[in-house]
């Protein structure tokens, strides 16, 4: 039987001063690295600030003049259309990756770790692999489609298949996904495929039945993640197209960088900020609140 332990004891005091002293360097960086920047975000997104004279106060009008903005509603547009192709297509890319290294195979962990490489590659150097696959001219894409007698089209260069370009780029580094779904593959228990093998269920059958639904909170938990990576991208965008062309690939964060950094409209590129922060957490929110209708957790008694 455990013994309770006062609040008011000496050891209870000293366990108390010992987590605290624990938690200290953790919550002094929480505090100066993360909830104070927030905080001054928020109160210079209110503010008229250019890094040079003090932060002038205006009120609302930074998101006033947001709403009023061309490049804020296609950088929205852009970021959408972008986080529509590459969450679903990329979380279907690695799911089906790891139900094929799922087996016992030969070597199969020599392509796992291929298959996952790219995902742990600095992403501008990725970037500048992609620049040169491609390009219009020699590019190994459009080469590739050659031998087949079609002409590719102009990639980074078109103004329609930009954007496609950097999504079909983004699938290339799904080796994360890859590995978590590996982990709730192994998580699955083998005895229901065997009853439903018993039972005459087909490939198509336990995968709709059995797999799917056990591997819903991993599916859950992936997109999540994507939804919340796919909102911030801005590497890519940075280092193969500049936002172009036509604005064709202005991304949000991109637009933030450029009001923030270039412009030095730092008010300005806080409310944009901010905004960003309530769009994620309402799409999140929206994903978590779906999640009681497809999600199985195999406690739940339904």
């Amino acid at each position: 039987m455990l013994r309770r332990i006062s609040l008011g004891t000496p050891m209870a005091r000293r366990e108390a001063l010992t987590f605290y002293i624990l938690i200290l360097p953790w919550l002094i960086g929480f505090l100066a690295f993360l909830a104070y920047p927030m905080l001054r975000s928020l109160y210079l997104s209110f503010t008229s600030y250019n890094l040079l004279s003090p932060p002038e106060w205006v009120g609302l009008r930074n998101y006033e003049r947001i709403f009023a903005d061309a490049d804020f509603w296609q950088s929205l547009k852009v970021t959408f259309l972008y986080a529509l192709g590459s969450v679903p297509g990329g979380s279907i890319i690695a799911l089906a990756l790891a139900m094929v290294l799922s087996q016992k195979l030969r070597g199969i962990n020599v392509w796992r770790t291929i298959f996952f490489l790219p995902s742990v590659l600095s992403s501008v150097a990725v970037a500048v692999l992609w620049l040169f696959i491609f390009r219009p001219e020699g590019g190994l894409l459009n080469m590739v489609l050659g031998w087949f007698g079609i002409k590719g089209p102009d990639w980074l260069f078109s103004e329609q298949w930009a954007l496609p370009a950097l999504i079909i780029m983004s699938w290339w580094t799904v080796g994360g996904q890859m590995v978590i779904y590996l982990a709730g593959l192994k998580g699955i228990p083998e005895v229901l495929y065997e009853a439903a093998e018993i039972d005459g269920a087909n490939d198509w059958t336990r995968f709709r039945r059995i797999t799917l639904p056990m591997l819903s909170p991993t599916i859950f938990f992936n997109l999540v993640l994507g939804i919340i990576g796919a909102f911030q991208v801005f590497d890519v965008g940075w280092v193969m197209t500049r936002g172009g062309p036509n604005d064709a690939t202005l991304f949000y964060m991109l637009n933030l960088y450029t009001r923030a950094f270039k412009m030095t409209q730092m008010g300005y590129a806080s409310a944009l900020a901010w905004i960003l922060f309530l769009i994620i957490m309402f799409i999140t929110l929206l994903v978590i609140r779906s999640s009681a209708a497809w999600v199985y957790y195999e406690a739940e008694v339904r």
